[in-house]
């Protein structure tokens, strides 16, 4: 078994055990050194990938498939914060996205020089925030960085393991159960802390965060996951497609060759309806694209 920094396995009391050999169950909470983000042991398993319905015809989210994941690995406990984001650009010079999309009160537009240390909030990002204005390349190359630094397999989730983990072991329309307006126990999403920032209904629930949550401020879901549904979108390694076609059955990701117009992002955000919160629902941009609601979530591969 690989040699691991391993946190006890209850976040609220994490414990650290250096060069102890363990057993990585299903549940399992690890991370491969001392500042490297938590990662949750996710068990094999079968469901149905999909959903035969959509907001609109280009927002299909079907036709439901068949999905067998046949190995174990690990998913970030939390989406990637401010402050790692922080030092992966510390240590590497690295130069995000900038000029992030905001909505300015009538739509979503480019403003200059907002970027992931200012996303537009009306105060600094908290170290504990998820960061945002993170493009698909951002994303890449945060990952091949933890990659290097741990000498471990870090990568983007699969658009099949992200809404496996999202489902939490069910099928339910929403992974909390069947109603849309009860998910703020689990879910930032648009509620009403958040009514009168966009021109939409919020749900009735109310999750105690107007704008984005610090991460894990909610409760986990069935898998011991923080944040799946809601808080900020989560980029996937897939090439959008739309209906599904002959995607893999397998957990692994739908790739192309040559030019990939879009990639998928999925989970929703705090200011996202509560129709977009499904763990079906898939969004999709290109690559460069840099708003206030995109950030990261990390998979590795384990042995």
């Amino acid at each position: 078994m690989r040699t691991l920094f391993v946190a006890a396995l209850l976040f609220t009391s994490t414990a650290w055990a250096e060069n102890a050999s363990v057993n990585l169950g299903p549940g399992s909470v690890f991370a491969d050194c001392a500042d490297c983000p938590q990662m949750v042991v996710i068990p094999p398993g079968d469901f149905i990938m999909g959903f035969d319905g959509g907001v609109n015809e280009e927002r299909y989210e079907g036709p439901p498939h068949p999905v067998s994941i046949g190995y174990s690995f690990a998913f970030g406990l939390l989406e990637i914060t401010t402050a790692q984001f922080r030092q992966f650009v510390d240590e590497t010079g690295y130069t995000a996205g900038t000029d992030c999309r905001l909505w300015t009160g009538k739509s979503v537009e480019h403003v200059p020089g907002k970027d992931w240390r200012d996303p537009g909030y009306g105060r600094p990002p908290r170290d504990d925030d998820p960061a945002v204005c993170i493009s698909w390349y951002d994303a890449k190359a945060y990952v091949a960085w933890l990659a290097e630094r741990t000498g471990q397999p870090y990568r983007l989730p699969t658009e099949a393991e992200w809404e496996y983990v999202a489902h939490d072991g069910g099928q339910t329309t929403h992974a909390w159960g069947e109603d849309p307006e009860a998910g703020c126990a689990e879910a930032n999403y648009y509620d009403q802390s958040a009514a009168g920032l966009r021109p939409w209904e919020p749900v009735a629930c109310d999750d105690g965060h107007p704008i984005v949550a610090p991460v894990g401020s909610l409760a986990k879901n069935d898998f011991g996951i923080h944040d799946v549904i809601g808080n900020v979108w989560e980029w996937v390694e897939d090439c959008h497609l739309v209906p599904y076609g002959p995607q893999p059955t397998d957990g692994s990701a739908h790739l192309v060759d040559g030019v990939c117009e879009k990639r998928g992002v999925r989970g929703g955000a705090w200011h996202s309806r509560a129709t977009w919160q499904r763990p079906t629902f898939r969004g999709r941009d290109t690559e460069d694209f840099v708003t206030q609601v995109f950030g990261i979530r990390l998979v590795r591969d384990l042995n």
